[in-house]
């Protein structure tokens, strides 16, 4: 079988939503990861499809004539590797999706805190592709972000929850019907390569419902209980831990809690290397209240991003980089912090339309079901 397959898939894994820039070192991650079978299964995959979109194995028809128990194999194989992801379909059926960028791969690598050689070389490849300008300008290049930061719980006023209820993590929590703990795919990463510069815990990585029900199935995250869910949470928001999720207002999937040493997110716009907003969603910005506010200095030195610096003794904020996390508001000792809306825009109703939004502002045609 020809050896450019694998520039096959590396194409057909660009064509994603959530997709993969087509650079050298993705061929070499691809090379190690998929036989060269195994890419032409993939291949056979369709792309135009929101992140878990099942495909039954009846519709997966590759090029090369497969039996189909050796084809049911083969899918079986990758899914268990964390190189598909997969889950039974209404009828009974197992379907496939491809692993989008950010919803599986490269996470699947990492999120069981293995310490293999494998991993090892996965962490530095990944390391070496994500470096790329590239793969920032593919997110960049949608006006609907996959991503935004939910604020930390203690600073936004209780009227706000009533109105904007999908921005509390406690409401993300409650909506979940299956909860599944994971690691940290930016921190293992970083451990791995011992490169680690913070001592943030490592299983804080939160999926929720179909994606939980994958990686508790895979056996590379536990499940836990909503309360063991917001305790996380909780400890989190303790060690100035930025709440990462879906830009949507129902059916998130994953929380990451962020830190600014090792992930992808918070790291890049803290480096400013990427404008907040070609990045991420971004609804609250932080304000002070002057009159409450003794100057300590506690909410510059914990801020994530460095939005923040002391000015005549009093706290000023960089608005143009504030991601309105509310990490600031944890130590304040005397609640000065306050978090107030961006402006009037919301996230889109659910992930799937999320998602839609995504496929169609890349221009891809959309065969995602309704």
């Amino acid at each position: 079988m020809p050896v450019n397959v694998y520039k096959k898939l590396s194409k057909h894994l660009s064509s994603l939503g959530m997709g993969y820039p087509p650079k050298e070192e993705l061929l070499e991650i691809l090379t190690h990861n998929f036989t060269t079978m195994e890419a032409e299964v993939a291949l056979s995959i369709p792309t135009n499809v929101i992140p878990f979109e099942l495909v039954p194995i009846s519709k997966i028809t590759p090029k090369a004539e497969i039996p189909r128990k050796e084809l049911e194999n083969i899918l079986e194989s990758m899914a268990r590797r964390g190189l598909l992801y997969s889950k039974k379909t209404k009828n009974g059926e197992i379907g496939y999706a491809l692993q989008q960028f950010g919803y599986g791969f490269p996470q699947t690598f990492f999120w069981g805190g293995v310490d293999t050689p494998h991993a090892k070389g996965m962490a530095e490849l990944i390391v070496k592709y994500a470096k790329k300008e590239e793969l920032y300008k593919v997110y960049g290049s949608t006006r609907t972000k996959a991503f935004r930061y939910i604020p930390s719980s203690l600073n936004i006023e209780p009227e706000s929850h009533a109105v904007f209820p999908f921005e509390m993590m406690g409401s993300v929590i409650e909506q979940a019907h299956v909860i599944a703990l994971v690691h940290c795919a930016c921190r293992a990463t970083a451990e791995l390569m011992e490169r680690r510069q913070c001592e943030h815990p490592l299983a804080v990585c939160i999926k929720y419902d179909e994606l939980a029900e994958y990686v508790i199935e895979k056996r590379i995250g536990k499940e836990i209980t909503k309360q063991e869910a917001l305790n996380v949470i909780n400890r989190c928001e303790e060690a100035g831990l930025v709440h990462l999720v879906d830009n949507a207002r129902e059916g998130i999937k994953h929380t990451c809690n962020c830190c600014s040493c090792c992930c992808w997110s918070v790291g890049t716009i803290r480096r400013r290397k990427i404008p907040r907003d070609v990045l991420m969603a971004t609804y609250f910005l932080r304000e002070t209240d002057q009159a409450k506010c003794t100057g300590c200095g506690q909410c510059v030195d914990i801020c994530p991003v460095n939005a923040l610096k002391m000015v005549d003794e009093s706290p000023v904020v960089d608005r143009e980089w504030c991601i309105g996390c509310g990490v600031c508001a944890v130590p304040c000792p005397v609640s000065a912090i306050k978090l107030v809306r961006k402006s009037d825009a919301i996230p889109p109703k659910s992930f799937k339309q999320l998602h839609k939004q995504i496929l169609k502002e890349r221009g891809f045609p959309l065969s995602c079901k309704d």
